[in-house]
């Protein structure tokens, strides 16, 4: 049985191994809230960094583009395009994510400008921020 579930399997084209997001805990129109149970035996903790492992920083601002695109594809008018990251700025990186920690993403859409998705995250472990974020998702058309 897989460990995420089947929304977040069917909503993004993202697929394990390069699945950071388990599940949706709540959904609100502009805002979504995932989360990724870490096992410990996640492949990045191997080499990042042996006898302490962290989870690496892009990895953490993946986890949140993939719950922005979670957010984005139940949006109004958002049809069947692919999200593509196209703008990354202010990330602050604040601690350290660790094997068995549970890694939780706050999404929020900030504007939508036609295809263009403004959004801000932040990544919590135990109610304390890891890394804040703002990003910018273009809505591009998939070619059949």
């Amino acid at each position: 049985m897989s460990k995420f579930s089947s929304e977040v399997l069917e909503s993004i084209p993202q697929k394990p191994p390069f699945l950071f997001v388990d599940k949706v805990v709540e959904r609100m129109p502009n805002k979504i809230l995932t989360s990724l149970q870490l096992t410990g035996e996640e492949d990045f903790f191997k080499g990042h960094f042996p006898g302490n492992p962290i989870m690496p920083g892009v990895l953490l601002q993946e986890a949140c583009f993939q719950s922005g695109a979670l957010l984005m594809a139940k949006l109004p008018g958002s049809g069947n395009g692919l999200g593509v990251v196209s703008k990354v700025s202010n990330a602050k990186f604040k601690n350290f994510v660790k094997p068995l920690d549970l890694l939780e993403m706050e999404v929020e859409l900030v504007e939508q400008i036609s295809n263009a998705y403004y959004m801000k995250a932040k990544s919590r472990v135990n109610g304390k921020v890891v890394m804040a974020i703002e990003f910018t998702c273009a809505l591009i058309e998939e070619e059949k």
